[in-house]
């Protein structure tokens, strides 16, 4: 059976050149970045390196990089910490976070009193800036604004810029998950003010288990994970020197064939929609995933008309690997929380999610075997309606 992969919003494959980077790394560079000798000292080049990089790709200062082992451990950080040390006592968000965001929120609420505000959504996935802008002006407590720049299942991109600018104008910080968009696109943090960010590697072909927070200087943040001065004294511990070396190699080469690589899922969007517009009818598309001008090119979600809580299974029965939501609520008895706010009841009651995420590495092959499956699988269903009706 030849195997499909379409759940690159869950993570990416491993490029060839981020594994030679690593094992080299693994065989060469073995020493403790925080050693005085020559092998400690290799290791932390190496580490300094990447800083860099990331600091010359965010135009930022190699300062404000944070090494971590991932998104959630970030935006765990950046959340309680503003909290804990900068004094934040009210937060608003949306309930389109990441599970790690929206429950980091929580836990601050019920351990620390602060209160929470959610923007609503629209039915498209919208956010609405001019509700932030009241809910901004609404209060003098020390505010916290965490909107994500993309959602990871619907794809709904958000002007980060504009966020940023109402929340400098209302002496409010501005915590964004960038987990779906860091090395897919341009980003410039010396023209759009957020005072924090997220990154995790694997979500663009480098490993899994490192990742970097955003920390604008001037803030003032702190760690919350204490035992040593490693990473500015932000985040204790030996650096995993194997894993940054790793995101350095995966970001050169998303930064190098940006425009090619975005061009190409681009290409491969545009033929998913049309391929599954023509072939599965009454199919929906959930968000703005389908508008290209309005969603990240990766991700596309799909309502299919008929309610199957198996598909995830039945694809993967087929070779197809997709998921039907974050990779972090699959499995979960109910639809995710971003399901919840872009579909009506009858929706939810008789149609199914599925989103479809996309790589450089997919082709229309691995499209035309997605759609081959789905209507393979859309039959069965006409069938055993028809049979039950007429019974």
């Amino acid at each position: 059976m030849n195997k499909v992969y379409l759940d690159n919003a869950a993570t990416t494959p491993l490029a060839e050149e981020v594994i030679d980077a690593m094992v080299g790394t693994m065989r060469m560079n073995f020493g403790n970045p925080s050693s005085t000798h020559s092998f400690g000292q290799e290791a932390k080049i190496l580490i300094e390196n990447v800083r860099r990089q990331i600091a010359d790709y965010l135009h930022v200062t190699p300062a404000e990089i944070i090494f971590t082992s991932c998104g959630t451990e970030s935006n765990n950080m950046i959340i309680k910490s503003s909290v804990e040390h900068l004094g934040v006592e009210r937060i608003i968000s949306s309930p389109l976070e990441h599970k790690c965001v929206s429950e980091s929120i929580l836990d601050m609420k019920s351990r620390k009193g602060v209160e929470v505000v959610y923007i609503r959504p629209n039915e498209k996935g919208d956010i609405d800036l001019n509700k932030l802008e009241e809910l901004l002006k609404a209060s003098d407590k020390k505010t916290l604004v965490s909107l994500m720049h993309a959602n990871n299942e619907i794809g709904n991109i958000v002007d980060i810029k504009k966020i940023a600018e109402l929340c400098k104008a209302n002496n409010a910080l501005y915590h964004s998950d960038t987990v779906k968009t860091m090395a897919h696109m341009e980003f410039d943090f010396s023209d759009v003010l957020v005072d924090f960010a997220s990154c995790s590697a694997h979500k663009f072909h480098g490993p899994k288990g490192v990742g970097f927070a955003f920390i604008r200087k001037a803030t003032g943040l702190k760690g919350i994970i204490t035992g040593g001065p490693q990473e500015r004294s932000l985040r204790a511990g030996t650096e995993n020197v194997a894993g940054i070396v790793g995101l350095g190699k995966a970001l050169e080469l998303c930064i190098n064939n940006m425009k090619t690589y975005a061009d190409h899922i681009k290409e491969i969007k545009e033929y998913a929609i049309e391929r599954l517009s023509a072939d599965i009818p009454n199919i929906k598309f959930n968000g703005r995933s389908s508008e290209m001008e309005n969603s990240v090119d990766s991700v596309l979600s799909v309502l299919l008309p008929y309610k199957d809580p198996l598909i995830g299974l039945q694809l993967d029965m087929k070779g197809i690997a997709i998921s039907q939501g974050s990779a972090c609520s699959s499995g979960a008895s109910k639809p995710s929380m971003v399901m919840m706010m872009v579909l009506s009841e009858d929706e939810m009651d008789h149609c199914t999610p599925l989103r479809v995420s996309f790589s450089h590495l997919t082709t229309k092959a691995d499209i035309d075997a997605l759609v081959n499956a789905l209507k393979e699988i859309s039959n069965d269903f006409v069938i055993e309606k028809t049979n039950v009706e007429h019974r």
